[in-house]
């Protein structure tokens, strides 16, 4: 089937979406040229444990490795490193490198992922104040981490928990801003955002929520972070955890279709020929939530990846998966199975007292959603019934 392309398959990315679409593409049988190109001096590494295992330094920088060296290797992957490539040329079907050298393709893959969202506040350009979006990130985070000093976290998504978790166990004082009037607001339900709350509160974190922030200070880095109220948080270090933008600015200049990121149909194309975008920068038509998505997760990188290389290869695709994803705090793991953002009402089985407990969500009579709290079996049948041709309420894991 790889008969079809007539010459190398160029990624563009190195993470999550790029390791697998290189595992796949040989698994489809494509025995042809693969070109990897990645911005990071590190071949492609999980992301997930930066704000937890590989924060906590729980797990070594080899092992954050999707793939050992030898892979590609044997695989036959050229790959450049430490390399950015500044313009993607359709027409030519070529892309072109800081340096200003080409590299032909027939076909490319675009797995640009995305960057941590700026946070438009005065002062955070200041030194001391960070984000956690790669390797370089956390050993510059972690460096100033030291114990007793004070962390301000302003974000009360996922990473900001996830970050407090981490910060308290290594023992710093933790305070962390939400504008929304709680945590986890736009991605669950109030009781999931009140046990997060008491979780956090009683690890010791301060949760300042409905809460938004004016400006950051400080001399040769940051030392304060002024509140919209007017008080004042004394800071040695300051996390921005304000959420991710896809990185689709070479898709966008080579005038390549966007649509909160790189717009592809459910076989990974995008609009120009040969061009295809995978993982946390493209966005997909969902016909199980009838609308367009941009997923970040692995799950989404991995699965369409595959969907891509098989596309790649000639193969029939039409990618519309069940989204999945995780978040470890303390020693609590949340696990979400579907898109809840349209629900109508809730369902919540368990003991959310005992953190052993999931929430359904509905949109009317139909299940969207299962959010679960060390309730594995719970995630599991979840993701069954919304598999399902017509989704029905998960059963009862007893």
């Amino acid at each position: 089937m790889s008969a079809r392309i007539h010459g190398p398959v160029v990624i563009v990315g190195a993470g999550q979406a790029a390791a697998q679409a290189i595992t796949s593409l040989r698994a489809e049988g494509f025995s042809g040229d693969i070109v990897l190109f990645g911005d990071e001096p590190y071949l492609p590494y999980q992301r997930p444990p930066l704000s937890k295992a590989y924060l906590g330094d729980e797990l070594s920088e080899e092992r954050l490795e999707l793939k050992a060296p030898k892979f590609y290797d044997d695989s036959a992957v050229e790959v450049h490193l430490n390399t950015r490539v500044t313009r993607l040329l359709p027409a030519e079907h070529q892309v072109e490198l800081a340096d200003g050298s080409r590299h032909a393709y027939g076909a490319l893959l675009i797995a640009t992922g995305t960057r941590a969202r700026a946070l438009p506040v005065p002062g955070a350009e200041l030194a001391g104040v960070y984000s956690i979006r790669s390797i370089d990130d956390v050993k510059a985070f972690r460096a100033a981490a030291v114990p007793g000093a004070k962390l301000v976290i302003i974000g009360g998504g996922y990473i900001g928990l996830e970050v407090a978790a981490k910060a308290r166990k290594l023992g710093l004082e933790v305070t962390l801003v939400e504008g929304q009037p709680r945590v986890l607001a736009r991605v669950a339900c109030a009781t999931i955002s009140d046990f997060a709350r008491a979780l956090h509160e009683g690890h010791g974190v301060t949760l300042l929520t409905g809460m938004g922030v004016a400006r950051l200070t400080g001399s040769d880095r940051v030392s304060r972070v002024e509140l919209a109220d007017g008080r004042v948080l004394p800071a040695d270090l300051v996390l921005s955890a304000v959420g991710a933008v896809p990185n689709a600015e070479l898709a966008q200049a080579a005038g390549l279709a966007l649509d909160n990121g790189v717009k592809v149909d459910a076989a990974t194309r995008t609009s120009a020929p040969d061009v295809y975008a995978v993982g946390d920068v493209a966005s997909f038509p969902s016909a199980l939530y009838g609308r367009r998505v941009r997923l970040e997760s692995v799950q989404n990188a991995i699965d369409q990846a595959k969907a891509a290389a098989k596309a790649i290869t000639g193969a029939n695709v039409v990618y519309d998966p069940i989204p999945w994803f995780w978040s470890d705090q303390y020693d609590v793991k949340l696990q979400i199975a579907g898109l809840l953002d349209g629900f109508t009402r809730t369902e919540c089985d368990g003991d959310v007292a005992a953190a052993r407990f999931c929430v359904r969500y509905f949109h009317g009579e139909r299940l969207i959603a299962v959010c679960s709290v060390n309730d594995p079996k719970s995630h599991m049948l979840a993701r069954r019934a919304l598999a399902a041709p017509e989704p029905q309420p998960a059963p009862s894991p007893g």
